[in-house]
């Protein structure tokens, strides 16, 4: 997938499309809590398999049942449809 840096008007609908994400700058960001940090560990495996997948890696931190999340496409210093599609592809690990 080749990276395309998103318009003002495609960042203005994220909020809508991506709800549980939060945009700060060119940043999109999401904090996620689980019952441990074995759970938590392991959603961020699941996480690292997509991220290579894809070739677009998070910044990331994780303290104990705490994984923080950050997404932006370094090479086009702002978001891009990479971040979107990493997100949305988070977001489809968890239950629903």
């Amino acid at each position: 997938m080749t990276a395309q840096r998103l318009s003002t008007p495609e960042q203005q609908v994220l909020k809508e499309e991506l709800p549980a994400w939060t945009q700060q700058g060119q940043t999109l960001q999401r904090t996620f809590v689980f019952q441990d940090f074995v759970e938590a560990f392991g959603f961020m495996s699941r996480v690292a398999l997509l991220a290579e997948q894809r070739n677009h890696h998070p910044n990331w931190s994780n303290v104990y049942n705490r994984v923080s999340i950050t997404l932006t496409t370094h090479d086009l210093d702002g978001l891009s449809s990479l971040d979107v599609d990493l997100a949305r592809a988070i977001d489809a690990l968890l239950p629903a």
